[in-house]
């Protein structure tokens, strides 16, 4: 849809998934094919691509969908993505006869498209602008039916504050910046509908695939460092087996919502340490970051800024007209969310994001966000590289940090490893059984000795282009791959299920490795992206000086930082840093299993030409920036 005139045209996906199949690839191309170099995410010409796969919607995949753009979130601006689930806008997009929606252009007034039954109707939104995400929501459903699926950003979209969020139905929330790029197209929303139906090639297959993940899965342990309470439930994405990791909770005044990771550890420490007790503040910090359109990952950096900067004195009461005395309580949280959301007084520094905010505040703001602060969106790390030393190349390697490829790397196996390590009852995930899970998933028993540097590269090229797969199919991370079982005799999983689950859909053969090349593809034409906007290649892989300086101090799953060693020797990296040196040569090793430059850590033209990118070989060369 072009916002600008207002116009609304189609064109087949078989233009883009014979070579980039659906999902991270179709979106990953698009954004090539149109963004340009040198558009800001507030440009009219940035695109908001929202696009599904071949799987998405039909079960036991699931309902993965992404979305792609500009972020104005990142440092400097950039590509950038967000993966949802929920209750199936995906689905019910592909329902009404559509697989995605590239929106560009800038609407003179709020609009909101709706798609239905193969038509899509760009329509006036003026009454929904300034209104929160779930009650666009739920005011779209009153007026255009119960089935119809939402996704919308609420007023720190509208303002365009810089980490701003979108929600659609089960509270699949898309970070990112992207609501910001929504608010700057004056694009409320987007909502499906359709009587259409996905029919795979072999449904019976699939069945058959079902009963066998489910044997695998068994009772898949939920890994989850938020404190549930007792009346919490689990709730399934639309058309996925189900896994024990989403959370939902119904408080006391009868508000239910999500209450998972991130989102709900927003403000659970904070919380906790002013009541003294589990309260329900924390689940209704997460709705009010919903409702603004917030993402919790930047809010929860900003929260540990402004604590700190608050003790500092660098900040105060009346310098910010926060009650910064109350930090941990409802009222603190209600007013701070508010303030963002509608760039009120001090709220529009902290809308910038919290690099940018901590800029604004002077050197020793900067010094305390560069003590915690991983990734260019803002965030806090999940699943450190100086304790699981291969996520470090995943983190250097993205424009965001990337959870499905971070916690492949080390953290969902290493999280159930670590309970087998501390002798918690019924855990089998043992020294033995790690390594012969890092033998069929990660290349070889080196990927989980972390005693030494050796291994981590083949490591995370392989995680990449398994996870880069995945989202192009697309699969959920919470539930593929299934690395361990307790129904087999080893305890390894089958990283084959993948594959199995895209032919029975499509009903084109494609094997293991067949599919991996495909998140090989995609992988690239991202990095491809990234030099072509600013990216130099190795002297851009880097990460936060903290990483190779402050030593380890603590995990949240593990305070101890226990992992496995040579031999399998339980070893803790406690005090540990990640070794400058150490790092580089993981580098070295990774640019030669690209088929990338060493030396620049730029791609080359014959790899990119055996990938199937010569259009991308074609627009770099003459940039020199590919060798």
């Amino acid at each position: 849809m072009d916002l600008s005139s207002g116009s609304v045209t189609s064109r087949p996906t078989t233009d883009y998934a014979d070579s980039f199949l659906g999902c991270r690839g179709i979106g990953t191309k698009i954004y090539w094919d149109e963004v340009p170099p040198d558009a800001t995410a507030f440009d009219p010409e940035n695109r908001l691509i929202f696009v599904t796969g071949p799987a998405t919607g039909i079960p036991p995949a699931g309902s993965r969908w992404q979305i792609f753009g500009k972020s104005p979130g990142t440092i400097p601006e950039g590509f950038c993505y967000s993966s949802l689930g929920g209750e199936g806008w995906g689905a019910h997009l592909k329902f009404a006869g559509f697989d995605g929606v590239v929106a560009h252009g800038k609407s003179e007034s709020p609009v909101y498209l709706f798609v239905r039954d193969g038509n899509a109707e760009i329509r006036d939104a003026s009454a929904l602008w300034g209104k929160g995400s779930v009650e666009v929501q739920e005011t779209l459903r009153r007026e255009l039916g119960s089935r119809v699926r939402v996704v919308a950003t609420g007023p720190a979209g509208d303002n365009m504050v810089s980490f701003a969020s979108l929600l659609a139905d089960g509270d699949a929330s898309g970070s990112s910046g992207f609501g910001a790029v929504m608010g700057s197209k004056r694009l409320k929303a987007i909502a499906v509908t359709g009587t259409g139906r996905i029919v795979p090639a072999s449904r019976p297959r699939l069945k058959e695939l079902a009963t066998y993940i489910r044997g695998l899965l068994g009772h898949r342990p939920q890994t989850t460092m938020v404190a549930l309470p007792p009346s919490h439930t689990h709730q399934a994405c639309f058309a996925c087996m189900g896994c024990s990791s989403r959370s939902y909770y119904k408080a006391e005044n009868g508000t239910k919502g999500k209450y998972t990771c991130a989102s709900g550890m927003v403000y659970q420490d904070f919380a906790q340490a002013y009541y003294g007790r589990w309260t329900e503040v924390p689940f209704f910090a997460e709705r009010l970051c919903d409702q603004h359109g917030l993402d919790t990952y930047a809010v929860m950096s900003i929260l540990i800024l402004l604590a700190a900067c608050s003790q500092m004195g660098i900040i105060t009461e009346e310098s910010t007209g926060l009650p910064l005395s109350k930090l941990g309580s409802l009222e603190f949280i209600e007013a701070l969310l508010k303030k963002i959301a509608f760039r009120e007084g001090f709220g529009d520094v902290l809308a910038q994001g919290p690099v940018m905010a901590a800029a604004s505040l002077g050197d020793v703001a900067t010094t305390v966000a560069n003590s915690f602060i991983s990734d260019p969106l803002g965030h806090v790390s999940v699943f450190c590289p100086r304790m699981i030393p291969s996520t470090a190349l995943a983190y250097a390697m993205e424009p965001r940090q990337h959870i499905p490829q971070v916690a492949e790397l080390g953290g969902v196996v290493e999280v159930e490893w670590s309970r087998w390590a501390t002798k918690v009852p019924g855990k089998y995930v043992s020294s033995n059984v790690m390594r012969g899970i890092a033998n069929r998933f990660w290349g070889s028993e080196l990927a989980v000795d972390f005693s030494t540097y050796e291994g981590k590269a083949l490591a995370a090229k392989k995680v990449q282009d398994r996870v880069f797969a995945n989202e192009c199919v697309p699969l959920c991370f919470w539930m593929f791959p299934i690395w361990f079982s307790e129904s087999t005799e080893d305890h390894v999983g089958d990283p084959t299920i993948e594959s199995q689950i895209l032919s029975a859909v499509t009903g084109q053969e494609i094997d293991e490795e067949g599919l991996y090349r495909m998140g090989e593809k995609a992988f690239n034409l991202q990095r491809a992206i990234m030099v072509r906007e600013g990216h130099k290649g190795r002297e851009s892989d880097r990460l936060p000086d903290i990483f190779h300086t402050q030593p380890l101090v603590t995990e949240a799953y593990d305070p101890e930082c226990l992992v496995p060693g040579k031999g399998g020797e339980i070893i803790s990296r406690k005090g540990e840093v990640l070794d400058v040196q150490g790092f580089e040569k993981m580098k070295d090793e990774f640019y030669a299993l690209r088929g990338w430059d060493v030396a620049t850590g730029l791609q080359t033209k014959a790899k990119l030409e055996e990938l199937g990118l010569r259009d991308a070989a074609a627009d770099l060369q003459p940039r020199g920036l590919v060798v």
